[in-house]
């Protein structure tokens, strides 16, 4: 009679863990560190790997609260002719450039965060090229 007392409780555990793995994360918002903008790499892992996972493949761990699934930064190059697209992909972290695919733009418009920091002209532009760069380092051939 005590296992079956103590089986019910399991299960129940078991279906409401169940139903809470099932629930679509949610994503919480919070104010970006203050990343040196002389490291693409740095900057990648603090303000994209959330979303684009730290390999640039689109699994980061905020991706499945995401509308649309992000991109896998490691295929411009291939998609784009063999050329990676440097100032597209300048573009979009700035917010230049709008994606269709983006929808909403669940993106952050980094450009704008960089402004909000205090970054003058100068750093936000090497903060967008050393993002940029260390993309086009991602790429897969």
């Amino acid at each position: 009679m005590h296992c079956r007392t103590l089986l019910i409780p399991m299960m129940i555990l078991g279906v409401g863990a169940l139903a809470y793995a099932q629930q679509k994360p949610k994503i919480n918002y919070t104010s970006p560190e203050r990343i040196s903008p002389a490291s693409g790499p740095e900057m990648f892992r603090a303000y994209c790997a959330v979303c684009h996972g730290i390999d640039g493949k689109g699994t980061g761990p905020a991706a499945p609260a995401l509308k649309k699934e992000p991109a896998d930064l490691t295929q411009l190059s291939k998609k784009n002719g063999g050329k990676f697209p440097a100032v597209r992909v300048a573009g979009v972290i700035e917010g230049a450039d709008v994606l269709l695919s983006h929808g909403s733009r669940d993106m952050p418009v980094w450009g704008a965060v960089f402004r909000s920091m205090g970054d003058d002209k100068m750093d936000l532009r090497l903060r967008v090229t050393n993002l940029a760069t260390h993309i086009e380092s991602l790429q897969q051939h």
